[in-house]
C-alpha cells in the first residue's frame, strides 16, 4: 500500500514523497483513515512506529480541505488544531513534522514551550496560527495572560498521553479541556497502556475507534537487549570500557536523576570521552545545542533523563544504555524504543547493580522476557554485597527539608517562572518559529 491509497491530498503526498517515505507503517494505515473520518481515536503504538505522521497527515488534510474559514477579532482565522505533548523536545519535533508534511499547504503552525522567553510567542499569536503545538505548562501561562484563544479548536491531539499522566499533568489537561469547545475531534495516542489512560479516554473520547498495532508494553524485536551485572561503584568505568572496546559512537545514556547525569558527563570527560547532558535544569539553548551535536554525529555520548529524552528522533540510533534502571518499568520500553526504529537494528544495554535487581525483575515481568546477562571480568559485583534502597531515585541529591514544592511545573519539571523572568532570558538560537 502507498500513501496515495489513504485518501490524502496531492500536496501532502508530494511532501511525503520528497521526504523519502513511500509506504505507510501499520499505525499510519489504520490511523489515517480513522482521523479522516472525523471520529475520535484511541491509538497505541510503540515509539518509532510513525505515529506522529499517523495524526499529522490526516489533520493537515482535514484543515486544508475546509475553505469556509471564520476570522477572529485580529482578522485571522482562529487556532483550529491543538497538539499537546509532554516535553519541549517532543513539541519541537512534532511541530517540525507538521511543517515538513504541510509545506505545500496554506496553513500556519507554531510551537510553544517553557524555558524560553514568552514574548516572541505572544507576538506570533497576534498573527495567523492554524495549528498550535504546545506543552501544557506554557499553554496555561498564555491562558492566564489572555494571549491565546482556544474557543474554536476543531481537533485536539494528546501525544504520548501516558507520559503526560506519569508526569502529573492531569490537572493541567483537565483545565485545558474545559477551555475547548465541546464539539471537536479528540485523538489520544499512547505508547504504554495503563488504568490512567483508560480513565482519561473514558472521560475524553466519544465512541472512539481503538487501534493498537503492537502487543501492549513490549519491546521491538529489532532491538538486541543485554544486561551487564556490575558493582555499583564500577558502572562508570564499565561504560567507558564498553564504549572504547566496541568503538561505540552516538550513544544515548539514561540516568535516573539530573544530578547523576551531570556527574556522569564530568566523569566521562575525565576519561576523554566527549559527553553532554540534557535534563530539566539545563537551559533550552544548552539542550538544543547538545541535541544538535548528537544528531549530526559530532557528539559521542548524550546523557539524558527520561523526561528530557522524550521527542528525540534520531534515525538509526545504534546504542541506548541504561546507566540506571528506571523506577517505573514502562520507562524501560520508552527508553530502548529510541533505537531499532523503522526496521533498523539497535542495541540496548543495561548496567545493573545489586541495588536494581528488583527493578530488573519488574521490567522482565512487564516485557514478558528474560534478558540475557553477562559479567565483564574486573567489573562484577562482589557476592557479599548487600543491596541499598533507591528511594524514588533521589538518593544522590535529596531535597532540602522545609523547602516548598512549586505549585505547578512546566513540561520539564522546572519551576514555573513569571512572565517578567521569562522575558529576560536570551535564547535567540532556540526561539519558536512560525515556519509553515
Amino acid at each position: 500500500m502507498s500513501f496515495s491509497n489513504l485518501g490524502l491530498s496531492n500536496e501532502i503526498i508530494r511532501a511525503v514523497n520528497e521526504l523519502g517515505y513511500t509506504e505507510p507503517t501499520p499505525i499510519q494505515i489504520q490511523a489515517i483513515p480513522a482521523v479522516l473520518s472525523g471520529c475520535d481515536l484511541l491509538a497505541g503504538a510503540q515509539t518509532g512506529t510513525g505515529k506522529t505522521a499517523g495524526f499529522t497527515l490526516p489533520l493537515l488534510h482535514r484543515l486544508s480541505s475546509d475553505k469556509n474559514l471564520k476570522t477572529t477579532s485580529n482578522g485571522y482565522p482562529p487556532i483550529r488544531a491543538l497538539i499537546l505533548t509532554p516535553t519541549r523536545e517532543l513539541a519541537a519535533q512534532v511541530e517540525s513534522s507538521v511543517c515538513d508534511y504541510g509545506k505545500y499547504l496554506n496553513l500556519k503552525t507554531m510551537v510553544m514551550f517553557g524555558g524560553v522567553s514568552i514574548n516572541p510567542q505572544k507576538r506570533l499569536l497576534k498573527g495567523r496560527v492554524d495549528i498550535l503545538v504546545a506543552t501544557p505548562g506554557r499553554l496555561l501561562d498564555h491562558v492566564e495572560q489572555g494571549t491565546v484563544n482556544l474557543s474554536q479548536i476543531e481537533i485536539l491531539v494528546l501525544d504520548e498521553a501516558d507520559r503526560m499522566l506519569d508526569m502529573g499533568f492531569i490537572r493541567d489537561i483537565r483545565r485545558i479541556l474545559s477551555l475547548l469547545p465541546k464539539q471537536r475531534q479528540n485523538l489520544l495516542f499512547f505508547a504504554t497502556f495503563s488504568e490512567k489512560i483508560k480513565a482519561l479516554a473514558a472521560g475524553l473520547l466519544n465512541r472512539p475507534q481503538t487501534i493498537e498495532v503492537a502487543r501492549r508494553n513490549i519491546t521491538a524485536e529489532t532491538v538486541a537487549q543485554k544486561v551487564y551485572k556490575v558493582d555499583r561503584d564500577k558502572k562508570r568505568q564499565l561504560l567507558a570500557h564498553l564504549i572504547r572496546q566496541d568503538n561505540w559512537y552516538q550513544v544515548l545514556v539514561f540516568t535516573r536523576t539530573k544530578y547523576g547525569a551531570d556527574r556522569l558527563v564530568k566523569q566521562l570527560g575525565d576519561d576523554r570521552i566527549q559527553a553532554l547532558a540534557i535534563h530539566g535544569n539545563k537551559s533550552q539553548p544548552a539542550r538544543t545545542h547538545a541535541l544538535a551535536k548528537f544528531k549530526n554525529g559530532s557528539l559521542q555520548v548524550l546523557v539524558a533523563t527520561d523526561i528530557a529524552a522524550r521527542g528525540l528522533d534520531i534515525s538509526e540510533l545504534p546504542h541506548v544504555v541504561n546507566f540506571d534502571l528506571p523506577n517505573v518499568p514502562e520507562d524501560y520500553v520508552h527508553r530502548i524504543g529510541r533505537t531499532g526504529r523503522a526496521g533498523a537494528s539497535g542495541e540496548a544495554v543495561s548496567l545493573v547493580s545489586v541495588d536494581e535487581y528488583h527493578l530488573l525483575a519488574d521490567i522482565e515481568k512487564l516485557i514478558q522476557k528474560r534478558l540475557p546477562f553477562e559479567i565483564v571480568a574486573g567489573f562484577g559485583a562482589n557476592l557479599p554485597t548487600k543491596p541499598q534502597e533507591i528511594p524514588n531515585g533521589r538518593k544522590e541529591n535529596p531535597k532540602p527539608k522545609g523547602r516548598k514544592r512549586p505549585a505547578r511545573s512546566n513540561a520539564t519539571g522546572s519551576p514555573k517562572t513569571s512572565a517578567k523572568q521569562s522575558a529576560r532570558r536570551t535564547v535567540a538560537s532556540s526561539l519558536p518559529t512560525q515556519k509553515c
